[in-house]
C-alpha cells in the first residue's frame, strides 16, 4: 500500500474523530455544568468553578425547588407532561394518518395539499404566534389549557416524514386487498396501515415530544396564569427574577436539570424505533 494513501486515510479518520468529539463535548459538557451547579448554593456560583460541585447537595436543591411558592413547580411539571404527552399521541396520529392520506388515496387537490404542506415547513413558529393569538382571541380561549395546546397538535414536518414512510412501508396490494375484504378506509388506516407505520409514527411521536416539551414562546404569548405554565414558561419566569433574589438561581438550575430527565428517558426508550423510522422513511 502506498506510505502516502495511508497517512491520508488515517489522517482523514483521526479528523472525523476529532470532529465527532468536539460534537460529544458540545452536547455533554452544558449537562455536565447543569449537573454540577445544581448541587451549589447561592454563595457557590461565585466561590467555585463552573464544573466544581458545591457544598449543598441535589436533594436539598430538590426539596427547596418542590417547596418554593407552594410547590408550584409539580404543577409546571404536570402540564408539560399533559402538554407534551398527550399533544405528541394526538399529533403524532394527525400527522399519520395525513401523510397516510396524502400517499395513499387519491383524491382532488393532493399534490397542491402536499405541496402547502411542506410550504408550512418552512414557516418559523414564532411568525404564527401573533396570528394564533388573535384567533384564540376571536375564540375567546386565551389564558386556557385549549389556546396552548390545540396548535401543538399540527407538525408539517410530522406530515412530511408520515408521508414518505407510507409510502414505503404500506404496500398498495395489501391495501387493496384489505378494501376488496370489504375494510373501510378507517379500518384499513387503524388496522392495516398504521402497523405497519409504527416505527414512522414512533419518530414523528418523538419530534412531537421534544418539540412540545421545549415550546417557550405560544405558552408566552397566550398564558398569564402560573397555574397553566409549562416548565419552560416557569422556569423563565423565576430566572427573570435572579437578578433581584439571587435565591431563585439554585432553583431556576435544578429545575432545568430535570426538564432535561424526560428528553433523556424519551429518547432511550424509542432509539431503535426512531432509527429505524428515520432510515427506512428516507428509501423510497
Amino acid at each position: 500500500m502506498n506510505p502516502s494513501r495511508r497517512t491520508s486515510r488515517w489522517t482523514s479518520r483521526g479528523a472525523v474523530h476529532a470532529l465527532l468529539l468536539i460534537a460529544a463535548l458540545y452536547s455533554v459538557l452544558p449537562l455536565v455544568w447543569l449537573f454540577s451547579s445544581s448541587t451549589k448554593n447561592v454563595g457557590d456560583f461565585s466561590t467555585t468553578s463552573a464544573f466544581e460541585l458545591g457544598d449543598v447537595n441535589l436533594i436539598g436543591n430538590l426539596r427547596d425547588l418542590f417547596a418554593e411558592e407552594d410547590g408550584v413547580f409539580l404543577l409546571w411539571v404536570r402540564n408539560s407532561l399533559l402538554y407534551a404527552g398527550l399533544g405528541a399521541v394526538l399529533g403524532a396520529l394527525i400527522c399519520a394518518a395525513c401523510g397516510y392520506a396524502i400517499a395513499k388515496l387519491d383524491f382532488p387537490g393532493r399534490r397542491a395539499l402536499f405541496a402547502v404542506t411542506l410550504t408550512g415547513v418552512l414557516v418559523p413558529t414564532t411568525a404564527l404566534a401573533l396570528p394564533l393569538y388573535l384567533m384564540a382571541s376571536e375564540l375567546r380561549v386565551v389564558d386556557t389549557f385549549w389556546a396552548v395546546f390545540i396548535p401543538l397538535l399540527t407538525n408539517p414536518f410530522g406530515v412530511y416524514l408520515a408521508r414518505a414512510y407510507a409510502e414505503a412501508a404500506v404496500p398498495d396490494e395489501v391495501l387493496e386487498a384489505s378494501r376488496m375484504d370489504g375494510a373501510g378506509e378507517l379500518r384499513t388506516f387503524f388496522t392495516i396501515a398504521l402497523p405497519m407505520m409504527r416505527p414512522g409514527v414512533v419518530t414523528v411521536l418523538l419530534f412531537q415530544f421534544v418539540g412540545i416539551w421545549n415550546n417557550f414562546f405560544l405558552p408566552l404569548v397566550m398564558l398569564t396564569d402560573p397555574d397553566l405554565f409549562p416548565m419552560t414558561l416557569g422556569l423563565f419566569q423565576w430566572s427573570s427574577r435572579v437578578g433581584q433574589f439571587p435565591q431563585y438561581n439554585p432553583l431556576v438550575i435544578t429545575g432545568s436539570l430535570l426538564a432535561v430527565v424526560p428528553l433523556v428517558i424519551a429518547f432511550v426508550v424509542l432509539q431503535r424505533q426512531w432509527r429505524s423510522g428515520l432510515a427506512t422513511g428516507s428509501v423510497k
